[in-house]
């Protein structure tokens, strides 16, 4: 099974809150471990003794083969967390995700946490580890439900014990039933996601169960059961040949630079250089990063100019996606901080980019002004309205900026969707990833009868606009 099926089987099945989506957590919203994220912090800042690192490795060792290998385990790790209040640990929680986790969430995890919140069902994270290392990923994918091996607390502070049975193999089965027993779940609709074949049990709860990135065993079961196995693109860091095809896509990037300025130079003109820029650019850089651009509505992008294209933004790599599909004639509006960047910087200047220092509203406002000049001429602007680029695929809050150009520019606003560039090169890295970035150009949107009364209400529906396009991607006709 495909992401596609996995998806399209959500949207046609049972509908409404009965039905439940259970997901296990580390392999299957997240690849790989992420309590090794929070051993690594410690060791790194030094508060792993010689006792503690050596249980962590002779379990490692040992495996964790039975129920009480497991408890042993989470023993030796919970015990750490003694004297730590939770507040202490949930920060640390949010600070890994936003520095390192979200870079190893499984878009096609979201895809799928999304299809089911779309369906209204009442999804689930099910998880053996504590709470702390599961709840901003929770709170990013907009999750309400966690099970979790629960600690003893005493007075907000850690005691470094379990606090009754942890959510491994059997335990986690059983707390999946409880749950549905509690919210009164309809298991025979419901679903189950996991990657481990100490899972099975779990996944046995419910009549729609999905091997995900399956281990060997759980594979085995799987086919065994004739349970659907589904597997997702790894996460993990990026090796050898991503470093090969980053450094020569900013290598062709360069180049193609240069061959523009170029251009321009033998023709005596800045048009013919910042085109020749913008064309020969993204083409050469995005082919030799193994990087294929696919796009649908490519006319809209013309249908109307000038105008705002407004995009989400997740990644570094989205102006080239942006240049690729726009091609010439506009644009853009970025954060102060990129005009310093030494490749971008001078680049982004050259093509006429207005930066905007984000910490200094009066300021923003002031840099814009000309923006509107800008289109009235004929020339078209480029806005991502999160402001910043995202951690996750999720549609951050859109500021007004870019609206309040085109009401008073007198020109529509063109939304472009981009899905998968996160994926190519997340927020916190610089190696860039093969692969496809799908991109969708919406509809022109007429502003002209916008008033400031109701401009937040018709934000919002552009911001619902882009979920339910990312949560259902259209198709070419």
């Amino acid at each position: 099974m495909n992401i596609e099926t996995a998806l399209e089987r959500v949207r046609t099945g049972p509908q409404g809150p009965e039905t439940a989506a259970f997901f296990d957590f580390d392999g299957t919203i997240v690849h790989g471990f992420s309590g090794l994220h929070f051993f690594r912090d410690r060791l790194l800042s030094g508060n792993v003794g010689a006792t503690e690192l050596a249980a962590a490795m002779l379990n490692g060792m040992r495996g964790t083969e039975t129920e009480d290998d497991f408890d042993r385990f989470a023993a030796t790790v919970f015990k750490a967390w003694r004297g730590h209040s939770e507040q202490e640990l949930y920060d640390l929680g949010n600070r890994l995700f936003m520095s390192t986790i979200a870079g190893h969430l499984y878009p096609e995890a979201w895809q799928l946490v999304g299809a089911h919140q779309n369906a209204g069902h009442t999804v689930v994270i099910a998880s053996s580890a504590s709470r702390y290392q599961i709840q901003a990923c929770s709170d990013a994918l907009g999750v309400d439900h966690v099970l979790y091996t629960p600690l003893e607390v005493r007075d907000g502070v850690l005691t470094g014990r379990v606090d009754g049975r942890s959510l491994w193999r059997s335990g986690k089965a059983r707390a999946a039933r409880a749950f549905m027993d509690t919210h009164g779940i309809d298991s025979d609709t419901s679903y189950s996601y996991s990657n481990g074949g100490e899972d099975a049990g779990f996944l046995a709860e419910t009549a729609n169960p999905t091997a995900t990135n399956p281990d060997r065993t759980l594979q085995r079961i799987a086919l065994e059961k004739g349970w659907p196995i589904l597997r997702f693109r790894p996460r993990g860091t990026p090796g050898a040949k991503e470093l090969v095809r980053t450094a020569a896509a900013y290598g062709g990037l360069i180049g193609s630079v240069w061959t523009g300025l170029g251009l321009g130079l033998l023709n005596g003109s800045r048009k013919v250089a910042l085109e020749s820029i913008l064309n020969l650019g993204p083409e050469v850089s995005l082919a030799l990063a193994g990087i294929d651009v696919r796009v649908v509505g490519q006319a809209n992008a013309w249908a109307t100019r000038p105008a705002v294209f407004i995009f989400n933004h997740q990644s570094q790599l989205d102006p080239m996606i942006l240049a690729k599909v726009l091609r010439k004639d506009f644009t853009g509006v970025a954060k102060q901080e990129i005009a310093h960047d030494p490749l971008f910087g001078p680049l982004l200047r050259f093509g006429g980019v207005t930066f905007v220092d984000r910490g200094n509203t009066e300021r923003a406002v002031a840099a814009l002004g000309p923006v509107v000049e800008t289109l009235r001429e004929g020339t078209s602007v480029v806005i991502a309205p999160e402001g910043t680029r995202s951690l996750t695929p999720a549609i951050g809050g859109f500021k007004k900026g870019a609206f309040r150009i085109a009401i008073e520019a007198g020109v529509p606003i063109v939304p472009i969707v981009i899905r998968n560039s996160g994926e190519m090169l997340w927020k916190h890295s610089t190696l860039l990833r093969s692969g496809t970035v799908d991109v969708a150009v919406l509809d022109p949107i007429d502003v002209g009868d916008w008033s400031p009364d109701d401009l937040g209400d018709h934000i919002a529906e552009v911001e619902d606009l882009y979920r339910h396009t990312l949560g259902r991607w259209p198709v070419t006709p």
